[in-house]
């Protein structure tokens, strides 16, 4: 696939099969990495590309295979042995203490033990000397715990530079990023490769596979089952490998709204830290309608959903359920007022990671039949309940008794959505719901949200990716700085449009 000379090689896998039970995770994969390139890896929720990140990094042990770097053979399941010989891995979820400084995160574990100091003078030095080589722009002296979730990917970037890494692994680097922080992400992975650095790049969004990447390895159901120079494919043909079928990207279709379920009249909620209110916002969910919600993170986005889902009430304003203003708002409320949640983050707000399917299937019904009795849960009918999910919704796991945590992210969030779905909603709050999936989960999930609306449901869709929220609202507004747009009707407003909006330049003039 490239005439690059074998002692260019830095990084080599050779064979690597890894099982988990009767799970066959990776089997006999084998591939190489050049200095000075950014490798794609692509693949569906659950393909093993992380499986195999993992046993590159030294978490996990091959069954079988080898891993050399820079011509040398790994010892297996030594991630100490990995960072010594130039192996760098940022995570998707950020391995950071967030009650110390970016320095000091950044210098931790880089001194021996018996150091009475972490070496702040020189570390200092060589650190902001990094920050400007490769415009990794940190407040070095800030909390990791005030930091934005960019520079927050820019600490963990800089750690592995820190520590002399040749071969960098991004797992989905992009997937809690705006797009302006993704950009800036991308100039910095073309000055490291252009000083010879080697990065794989694991993502689901082919358009940033096909700007960044020279080449292209694609996993499927833990093979590896295709390999391309970047310059030969597009997005199309990428989809195709990942999942083995022509992909269609569902498209939802004008239809005539029904009556207001849920209105939000001139509502304001305080701002907490850095983190945006509402403020005089209003806006309507009709019954069978797709109400979309643009704009760049941090714009009051995630106060609008606490506000919908119970997490918060109104400062100033009112809202209306159902034609009537709720008393004592919560999330106990909105679930009983027919309002099935989404959440932004799967992870922390979505699921209990120590909790089984059976258990995270019922986390919203346990106390109510069909599923409690007389005070006590009927765990016959909630494990029948998950493994209804399960079929319906294609959860793809050993079984209803499995640790959540253990799925892939498209998995843990068809979980999520068979859930909600399932509990017949009248009001969908979809946040970001299908941020870090494949383009086979993100299909299912907008195909499922697509048909509850059909069926009659009000559904608020929030999302950062615009092409999304054009291809499925029928209604879209924008958010910027905790305020919200007029409702734009589908197809009235181009994306330049929609974007001037999103830059605060529609509200300037409207004002």
């Amino acid at each position: 696939m490239t005439d690059r000379p074998s002692r260019d090689v830095v990084l080599r896998l050779t064979g690597i099969t890894k099982r988990f039970g009767q799970l066959t995770a990776n089997e006999d994969i084998s591939f190489a990495l050049h200095k000075g390139e950014v490798l794609a890896l692509l693949g569906e929720n659950g393909a093993g590309k992380t499986t195999l990140m993992n046993i590159l990094f030294g978490h996990y042990t091959a069954d079988a295979g080898t891993v050399e770097v820079m011509g040398e053979t790994l010892p297996p399941g030594a991630p100490g042995v990995a960072l010594a010989a130039g192996v760098g891995m940022v995570h998707q979820h950020f391995t950071l203490a967030e009650n110390m400084t970016a320095l000091e995160n950044i210098l931790l574990g880089t001194v021996p033990l018996w150091r009475a100091s972490l070496g702040k003078a020189e570390g200092r030095a060589r650190v902001e000397a990094l920050s400007r080589d490769f415009g990794l722009t940190v407040h070095l002296d800030t909390p990791i715990k005030t930091l934005s979730v960019g520079e927050r990917q820019r600490v963990e970037i800089l750690k592995a530079l820190y520590r002399d890494a040749r071969v960098l692994i991004l797992d989905e680097p992009t997937a809690v990023l705006t797009p302006q922080e993704s950009e800036a992400l991308f100039q910095t992975l073309r000055k490291a490769v252009a000083r010879g650095l080697s990065v794989i790049f694991i993502s689901h969004k082919l358009h940033e596979v096909t700007a960044i990447s020279e080449r292209v390895i694609v996993l499927r159901h833990g093979k590896l089952v295709g390999e391309v120079a970047t310059k030969d494919t597009d997005r199309h043909r990428l989809a195709e490998m990942m999942v083995g079928a022509e992909v269609a990207l569902p498209h939802a279709e004008t239809r005539t709204p029904g009556e207001a379920l849920l209105e939000i009249r001139n509502v304001s909620t305080p701002s907490e830290g850095r983190r945006t209110g509402l403020k005089d916002a209003s806006l309507v969910l009709r019954e069978g309608q797709i109400v979309g919600i643009a704009g760049v993170s941090g714009n009051g986005q995630g106060a609008l959903a606490d506000l919908i889902g119970g997490l918060t009430e109104p400062e100033q304003g009112e809202m209306l359920v159902s034609g009537n203003r709720p008393a004592d708002w919560s999330p106990r409320k909105a679930l009983d007022a027919g309002i099935g949640r989404i959440p932004e983050d799967r992870h922390a707000l979505g699921s209990i990671a120590d909790f089984s399917l059976t258990e995270n299937a019922v986390l919203e019904s346990y106390a109510a039949p069909p599923f409690s009795r007389t005070g006590f849960i009927d765990w016959r009918k909630a494990r029948g309940h998950a493994e209804d999910i399960i079929a319906r919704y294609d959860v793809r796991c050993p079984g209803p008794e499995t640790r959540i945590r253990l799925l892939s992210g498209g998995n843990m969030q068809k979980l999520i959505l068979g859930r909600v779905l399932e509990s017949n909603p009248r009001i969908i709050l979809a946040n970001q719901p299908v941020r870090g999936l494949d383009i086979g989960a993100l299909t299912y999930v907008q195909e499922r949200l697509i048909e509850a609306r059909d069926a009659g449901a009000a559904v608020l869709l929030i999302s950062e990716d615009l092409d999304e929220i054009l291809a499925l609202s029928d209604v879209v507004h924008v958010m910027s700085e905790g305020r919200i747009s007029p409702g734009f009707p589908r197809g009235t407003k181009s994306p330049a449009e929609l974007g001037a909006w999103m830059a605060g330049q529609g509200f300037d003039h409207a004002a």
